[in-house]
């Protein structure tokens, strides 16, 4: 009788993994990633650098929100900390009287003086055009009439702006408003000679009074000769 040949044990059985071999994933799954540790030590090294990068710019965020905002930051008015390093704002200019400007700064301001005058100051305050009142349509050629506008100008600007409070117009109009105009239109004031009638347009500039002959120190008076002097006969 022919010997049976037996099977060998481990058949039909599953072949053990060895330590490189990977298990097929189950359906569903995703494939694991292995990294070389060469690969991994690299990888640990980047995101250290990156933690500690994350670190120093939450350090700075929080140093900028705690600071204050410096005095001449532009960001200032919307409470924002400004940034180091920047360059203050520059201030704007003091204002100047305008007589004491020349050339091309005299005209550009009397360009916006004239502007405000016509569209603002006498559209609201131009009061009736009359003997008690005069006006004149080249006001800008009286000197004495530019100062004086442009000396309300200014104030106006000041006063409406809001750090002057609630009651800073109403200060510009009881303090300044009423006397410029008193002046600059009043019966004997420098428009006189102009228009007292809004349909017979004039303009003349008053004469101002000479310059004074006062003696100065590099001028050495006559002398005077004294009584009984020679050459004068006594009385």
């Amino acid at each position: 009788m022919p010997e049976s040949i037996n099977p060998p044990e481990d058949a039909g059985t599953e072949p053990a993994h060895t330590p490189d071999s990977h298990p097929l994933p189950e359906e569903g799954e995703l494939e694991p990633v292995r990294v070389p540790e060469a690969g991994l030590a690299s990888i640990q090294a980047d995101v250290a650098k990156l933690t500690a990068r994350f670190a120093d710019h939450d350090r700075q965020i929080d140093t900028l929100s705690a600071a204050p905002p410096p005095p001449d930051s532009p960001f200032g008015a919307y409470g924002l900390p400004g940034f180091a390093g920047l360059p203050a704002a520059p201030a704007p200019p003091e204002p100047r009287p305008i007589l004491e400007l020349e050339d091309e700064e005299y005209e550009d301001e009397l360009d916006a003086l004239s502007d405000w005058v016509d569209d603002f100051l006498v559209r609201v305050y131009g009061a009736e055009v009359t003997t008690a009142a005069p006006w004149c349509e080249q006001w800008q050629e009286h000197e004495d009439v530019v100062a004086w506008l442009h000396a309300l100008w200014l104030a106006y600007q000041q006063h409406k702006d809001a750090e002057a409070g609630l009651s800073g117009l109403f200060v510009w109009h009881r303090d300044f408003l009423t006397h410029a105009m008193a002046t600059v239109r009043a019966a004997g004031g420098p428009l006189s000679a102009c228009m007292t009638d809004p349909d017979r347009p004039a303009h003349r500039v008053l004469p101002g009074p000479r310059p004074s002959n006062r003696t100065t120190s590099a001028e050495e008076p006559e002398e005077r000769e004294e009584p009984g002097a020679p050459g004068q006969a006594s009385g």
